[in-house]
């Protein structure tokens, strides 16, 4: 069975991230430590983390994702924006630890004027101050590009790794992909996306896949996700996408909004019967 899921809600406690998800059906999924909006530490006491381990592991939900906070910038030229980012994946890295969570998500951010080199550059060695414990993987998520922002060339995520010390990963978000101009709405566009992906970063280092549709079309950098199947990707695409060998034993991971009466539970069970099951 497919391993598939949503971002599900840490509020009154971890643990209530798995009974969420278990409501909807899911099977893995993301969380974010604290809120996203703001520099906050995770606060995670060990009883709470106690029962969030558990829980998975009574219900078999998992692989489990911490999204880093929308703030982190790794390839910022400001030396203040950098040594938060740094400090705050840092203690994502330890909360993931904590939970006995597979992986940590984050963007890559915006080079704001340092130019994409620069950009991914700093990136690389903002990853390379960070001292990430053994069963944790830092994914870097595609991006959909807009602005000076870094992630929406598969390009930019092997130069990255190229450049790093750090042992990290990949999650491919097919929003953002598409937004970036790599066309997932057919078939055809699915194998040449997937094929491109290979070729420059590898499937071997695709760890997630973030599954949405998109609200704009291919090519606009315009990042609004959409019902699996009802967005610009559309039907045909998300059938392909989810029923490729590729990502037959990848993890997926909705962001799906909750709006004209579909939720997480829908849209799980929508890739559910686009595979068949």
């Amino acid at each position: 069975m497919v391993r598939v899921g949503a971002h599900t809600s840490i509020a009154g406690g971890a643990f209530n991230a798995v009974e969420e998800q278990v409501e909807y059906g899911g099977n893995c999924g993301q969380i974010f430590s604290h809120s996203p909006q703001v520099w906050q530490d995770p606060n995670i006491e060990d009883e709470e983390a106690e029962r969030f381990r558990s829980l998975s592991e009574e219900h078999g939900v998992g692989p489990w994702v911490i999204h880093s906070s929308y703030l982190v910038n790794l390839c910022t030229p400001k030396d203040d924006l950098r040594e938060k980012s740094v400090d705050s994946m840092q203690k994502e890295v330890d909360a993931a630890d904590k939970l006995d969570i597979d992986y940590v998500n984050v963007h890559l951010g915006a080079h704001t004027g340092a130019g994409v080199d620069g950009g991914l550059s700093n990136a690389a060695s903002a990853l390379d101050e960070l001292d990430v414990p053994d069963g944790v993987t830092v994914l870097v998520e595609s991006d959909a590009g807009s602005g000076t922002k870094l992630g929406g060339d598969f390009e930019h995520l092997a130069t990255v790794q190229a450049r790093t010390d750090q042992d990290i990963e990949f999650c491919l978000d097919t929003a953002h992909a598409f937004a970036a101009g790599y066309d997932l709405s057919t078939p055809e566009g699915v194998e040449e996306t997937l094929a491109a992906f290979d070729e420059v970063v590898g499937l071997d280092q695709l760890a997630c896949v973030h599954l949405n549709d998109s609200k704009h079309a291919c090519g606009t950098n315009k990042d609004e996700h959409a019902h699996v199947g009802e967005g610009e990707i559309g039907e045909d695409g998300m059938r392909a996408f989810v029923n490729h060998d590729a990502v037959a034993n990848v993890p997926l991971v909705l962001e799906t909004p909750t709006e004209d009466g579909k939720s997480f539970q829908w849209n799980i069970e929508r890739v559910r019967e686009l595979r068949g099951e």
